[in-house]
């Protein structure tokens, strides 16, 4: 069988209660409180929540909600969307950080890959977001994701990529110099 739940508050907590009941403006934390206070008078839960028109589990939790956190506790909690966690801060930084070659701070890698961005802006603010949100806020912010184009000039020798372009100059001039055929791989049916 279940243990029976005490429902006794002590005198601070009957005080708060009783102030609530009074004196609260906002009427849901006042009934919340008129609750508690039945059941700390020994009135049975389904009575209270009978006459509070209410589930007796909205009961028990509302009991609860206030031995957690008092008479706030009693109160609605906010409903809706989180606040943003980026915010004007940090897409501040992001904008800045998308500016720079990672390269200049202190990283390996040459190009910012939305995971790569992500990691580096929470190692400086300490806000993490998922990659696919930062992803919709760089499109609101006017990024476009682009392909890098792979480019191996660094690596070529200037000495040997001149030399070709000079033969490719000079093989373009000869080809320009040679006649032209005048077959062609063009017939009419017989």
């Amino acid at each position: 069988m279940a243990k029976k739940k005490d429902f006794h508050l002590n005198e601070i907590e009957l005080s708060q209660i009783r102030e609530a009941i009074r004196n609260d403006k906002r009427p849901k934390v006042a009934q919340r409180a008129t609750a508690v206070h039945m059941l700390h008078q020994e009135q049975r839960v389904a009575n209270v929540a009978q006459m509070m028109a209410v589930s007796t589990i909205t009961i028990y939790k509302w009991f609860d909600r206030f031995r957690e956190g008092g008479v706030d506790g009693l109160a609605n909690q906010p409903k809706g969307r989180p606040k943003r966690k980026a915010d004007d801060k940090y897409l501040a930084l992001l904008a800045e950080t998308v500016d720079q070659d990672p390269s200049a701070l202190g990283y390996s890698f040459a190009i910012w890959t939305v995971e790569r961005l992500r990691d580096h802006l929470e190692k400086e603010t300490g806000v993490h977001l998922h990659v696919n949100y930062l992803s919709v806020l760089m499109k609101q912010q006017g990024f476009v994701y682009r392909r890098p184009k792979h480019d191996l000039t660094a690596l070529q020798d200037p000495a040997a990529r001149e030399y070709a372009e000079e033969l490719i100059d000079e093989l373009k001039k000869r080809h320009l110099k040679t006649p032209k055929s005048s077959s062609s791989l063009w017939t009419k049916r017989s």
